[in-house]
């Protein structure tokens, strides 16, 4: 279902995602060594994330309702700790 996470922002993503939303397929791609020298890069990594999700919870949302689920089970890690994510989320059978 998911990647293995590289550390632990990542893990806690993966676990509070996989917690709140029973995702059948998850990727998330840590891209925070392509962000050296950019904003909200403070050289700790684990700042810039990529994440492709699929769940039945998306079914019948729209793109900012499908975000906005996204964004409820990362809570303050996105206020804290993420300084970008880019978000593909999907419903079962969805390409």
């Amino acid at each position: 279902m998911s990647d293995k996470p590289n550390g632990p922002v990542a893990s806690e993503m993966i676990r509070r995602l996989t917690e709140a939303l029973e995702p059948t397929r998850m990727h998330l791609d840590d891209q925070s060594d392509h962000h050296i020298g950019h904003a909200g890069h403070d050289g700790r990594g684990e700042s810039h994330f990529a994440l492709t999700i699929e769940s039945a919870a998306f079914e019948g949302r729209n793109r900012i309702e499908r975000q906005r689920l996204v964004y409820r089970a990362l809570g303050e890690l996105l206020d804290e700790q993420v300084h970008a994510l880019s978000i593909r989320a999907l419903a079962p059978g969805e390409a």
